[in-house]
């Protein structure tokens, strides 16, 4: 029996999509729940990794690949990677019908460049789905709305029912939809399994390339060590190589570039705003994986590991917040960078939308950092020539605190528990 669909941030995204172009390529990190939302919106369905057709699937694929895309529609083509050669041909069934919303093609995997496969633009609209946020999951009540904040309609206010316990235990069994009415134990045997099958077996299938499962773990360990940081290649291969000089950085950049395409990891890149003085913008990017639970598996920590070592936690936390603020700031057209300059001043988050409108975002778990991240915000909108670029449409620390409020400077205090699109 099928689970009731939970509805997603991205579900009126991808419909607003579809009404203007002839097909919507739906990519993100295996288990986010790409294909159950896809056949939320299409009329018929054809899954070329179904073990049983595979073979058919390919051969028509290489002869006649129009067969593959007649049924209703929208049609979802599911998997579609697996059988490239689908791509032009939606492409050109695209054009000849010349209809918006004809298909859905769903991906976990971006396929090998293919300089014969057309680029889509026009005919086929991209959007990346990620795990849930705490507000799809059912564990941030929703009272802030991301609109808001750029918006200020309404006042600022809520209250989180979401404990640093309960917050623990949503990190490490992360935002997988398949997960949420797990046993703990459960969802941490399933995520862990996930991580054996990324090193085994899926890194290596992203572009064919053969890769030392060792390899991969490392890096994988690496990366973990170093999230929400700006840890650069020199340290990442340090750490993955140890005392073997064999694994150059060019090495390790192919191996995360892997990793990239199958959306496992999602770094946050610096933004690099008009600034009052020559303050010189760092420009490393900080070090995500799409889904922080991804990295507590690798380290091995449970929910209880996290609340005894919250250090390890907090870095974690920056993380989920990332995740969140990508999910909530894309309905809006939004994306996610984070700043930090030559003299050390930074924020973990920066939201900006496509009319130049953003806002600053400090993560703090505690209420006893709050006032260190309120000043670094105040710092960053003196730093920003607003009058080349707008003035902050908010100054936010995210937080796992309680309540929602904002001090006589108008920087804004809201817990993770609070917040939605």
């Amino acid at each position: 029996m099928n689970t009731p669909y939970m509805p997603r941030v991205i579900d009126e995204f991808i419909s607003e999509k579809m009404e203007y172009a002839g097909a919507v390529l739906i990519e993100g990190v295996k288990w986010c729940g790409k294909t159950r939302t896809a056949k939320e919106k299409a009329s018929s369905v054809v899954s070329l990794q179904d073990s049983k057709n595979a073979g058919s699937y390919q051969r028509l694929a290489s002869t006649d690949p129009s067969i593959l895309l007649e049924g209703d529609t929208p049609r979802l083509i599911d998997e579609w990677q697996t059988v490239p050669d689908i791509w032009n041909a939606v492409k050109y069934e695209v054009d000849e019908r010349g209809r918006p919303g004809q298909f859905i093609l769903a991906g976990s995997a971006a396929p090998p460049d293919d300089p014969f496969r057309h680029s889509g633009a026009g005919r086929i609209s991209r959007v990346i789905m990620r795990p849930m946020s705490l507000f799809e999951s059912n564990e941030s009540n929703g009272s802030v709305t991301m609109r808001n904040l750029f918006e200020r309609k309404e006042k600022i206010r809520g209250r989180s029912e979401l404990t640093v316990k309960k917050l623990s235990s949503a990190l490490i069994r992360g935002g997988w939809p398949a997960m949420m009415n797990m046993t703990e134990k459960a969802s941490m045997g399933m995520i862990r399994d996930y991580v054996e099958s990324v090193v085994n077996t899926d890194l290596s299938k992203a572009d064919g390339i053969q890769r030392s499962p060792t390899a991969v773990y490392q890096l994988l360990r690496s990366l973990s060590r170093n999230v929400s940081t700006s840890a650069n290649m020199s340290t990442i291969r340090k750490d993955m190589a140890g005392d073997d000089d064999k694994i150059s950085e060019k090495t390790v950049s192919s191996y995360i570039s892997a990793l990239r395409r199958i959306f496992v990891i999602e770094d946050a890149p610096a933004w690099n705003p008009s600034t009052r003085s020559k303050t010189a913008v760092r420009e490393s990017p900080k070090r995500h994986f799409v889904d922080p639970s991804i990295a507590a598996a690798v380290m091995q920590m449970s929910p209880q590991g996290l609340l005894d070592d919250l250090n390890t936690f907090g870095f974690l936390f920056e993380s989920l917040c990332v995740r969140d603020l990508r999910v909530y700031s894309q309905a809006l057209g939004g994306e996610v960078s984070h700043y930090r300059d030559s003299y050390g001043l930074e924020a973990d988050a920066i939201v900006h939308l496509r009319d130049g409108r953003w806002g600053a975002v400090e993560v703090k778990m505690g209420s006893k950092e709050i006032e260190d991240g309120a000043k670094n915000l105040r710092k960053l909108k003196d730093t920003v020539d607003t009058e080349r670029m707008r003035q902050p449409s908010f100054l936010m620390i995210l937080t796992a605190t309680e309540y929602a409020s904002e001090d006589e400077d108008g920087v804004l205090t809201v817990p993770i528990g609070c917040l939605r699109n």
